[in-house]
């Protein structure tokens, strides 16, 4: 695994987005393990006896060799009221009125995947878009943000995040979408492409979505109760990457990723593409993090690596 987009190790790796590296990342790879691999495939050379795993850890900036995939030990971290992030479960009781965020979603103003004016004839747009700094949509509405505490010492990740999000919606279908960011401090010193600076910047570590309808299974679509929580379980990309002290953790919780996917009309239709103006109305979604609904997300932690 390469800080690269599609193709990217065939290239230079300096820099991703706005995300600047020591070295020629891509570089490294092809001279380092990948020739070695195919000389000892493909020419007979000695055996480079590679690992399980080979992965750059952002954050750090350096390669990782791993005798297993994934490394980290499971560990939650909880949305709890007040919008935090904890490691600490929720008591608060599913009925109580702190028990639960509200967003409205209305499909006639997505939230776009991108800073908006979006061309997508223009890979430098949305090629590096997994990287982008999430603050132009975090103080949108419809969008619930929780951020966890400074961190006093690095928290290093290795492997698949997932998400365990307890939601509802007064529509009948929804779209649900989650993003683990890295906040950068605003006294940030490290530095970014160009003019750009990393001070506040609020980096995506992993973006994913996730279509209310298969919620009981991708081979048993079917519309959602109005108002019923349900358990949605998935994963984020896979990564390794280290949040180094002073940044702060944060999960973005929002219905909508256009145009990269499709709006979702929250009236469940068999097929959208054939969906009527009339089946795309505005619904009110629902995230819960109760003492019996404690929403989370599942970060595979190391230490000492």
């Amino acid at each position: 695994i390469g800080p690269w987009p599609h193709s990217g190790g065939n290239h230079y790796g300096f820099k991703l987005g706005d995300l600047v590296f020591k070295g020629d990342t891509a570089l490294e790879a092809r001279v380092n393990y990948i020739k070695p691999f195919l000389d000892h495939h493909l020419k007979g050379s000695a055996d480079p006896k590679l690992p399980a795993a080979i992965t750059y850890a952002t954050g750090v900036d350096k390669w990782q060799l791993s005798p297993q995939w994934p490394e980290g030990k499971p560990t939650k971290h909880y949305l709890r009221e007040n919008f935090g992030l904890s490691l600490e479960a929720p008591e608060t009781p599913a009925s109580a009125a702190n028990g639960h965020d509200e967003y409205v979603s209305d499909p006639s103003k997505p939230i776009p995947f991108i800073q908006r004016p979006i061309n997508m004839s223009d890979s430098s747009q949305w090629k590096p878009w997994l990287v982008r700094d999430q603050r132009f949509v975090s103080d949108r509405p419809d969008v619930l943000v929780y951020t966890g505490p400074v961190l006093d010492k690095p928290l290093h990740i290795m492997g698949q995040p997932m998400v365990e999000l307890f939601a509802a919606t007064t529509g009948s279908d929804s779209d649900w979408v989650v993003k683990l960011i890295d906040v950068y401090p605003n006294t940030s010193p490290e530095p970014g492409q160009g003019v750009i600076t990393m001070a506040g910047y609020e980096l995506p570590i992993g973006i994913e979505i996730f279509r209310g309808r298969y919620v009981h299974g991708f081979d048993k679509p079917q519309a959602l109760t109005p108002n019923k929580s349900e358990a949605y379980q998935f994963g984020l990309p896979h990564v390794n990457h280290v949040f180094l002290p002073g940044h702060r953790l944060m999960v973005q919780v929002q219905s909508s990723l256009f145009p990269l996917y499709d709006r979702n009309p929250q009236t469940y239709v068999e097929n959208i593409f054939n969906a009527k103006a009339s089946d795309y109305k505005k619904a009110t979604q629902s995230v819960y993090h109760s003492k019996s609904a404690a929403s989370n997300i599942v970060l595979p932690v190391v230490e000492n690596k």
